[in-house]
C-alpha cells in the first residue's frame, strides 16, 4: 500500500452514511471513506452474519468488538476477538466471515 496526496484529516465515523450488504445469513452495515486509491471502512456485522463469497481482496482489519470467525479456502479457521486483527494481501488467500454474536470491524483496503 502506498499513501500519497491525502491530506491530513479526522473522520467522524457516526456521521458516515452506512450502506447495508446482505450476507449468506444477516447483515453487514459498512460506513466508508475513499482516499485515493484506499478505502476505510467501520464495518459492523450483525449477528449471525456469514459472508456470501470468498474474498480475494487484501485487507488489514482490526476487530473493535464481538468476535469475528473467519475461515480461509484451505479450511484454516480463526477467531478474532476485541484488539485482534488480521492482514492478508490481494489474491494471496480466499477468506470469507462469520460472526454468531457480532461484530465491529475496522477495516483497510
Amino acid at each position: 500500500m502506498h499513501l500519497h496526496d491525502i491530506p491530513f484529516g479526522t473522520t467522524d465515523w457516526a456521521t458516515v452514511e452506512p450502506t447495508e450488504h446482505a450476507g449468506e445469513s444477516g447483515v453487514a452495515r459498512w460506513r466508508t471513506c475513499q482516499f485515493g486509491t484506499v478505502r476505510v471502512r467501520m464495518v459492523e456485522y450483525s449477528p449471525g452474519y456469514r459472508a456470501d463469497h470468498w474474498c480475494e481482496k487484501g485487507h488489514i482489519l482490526l476487530c473493535l468488538t464481538g468476535e469475528l470467525d473467519t475461515e480461509l479456502a484451505d479450511g484454516r479457521r480463526f477467531q478474532l476477538r476485541p484488539g485482534m486483527s488480521y492482514q492478508v494481501a490481494d489474491k494471496a488467500e480466499p477468506h470469507r466471515s462469520s460472526t454468531g454474536v457480532g461484530a465491529t470491524l475496522f477495516i483497510v483496503d
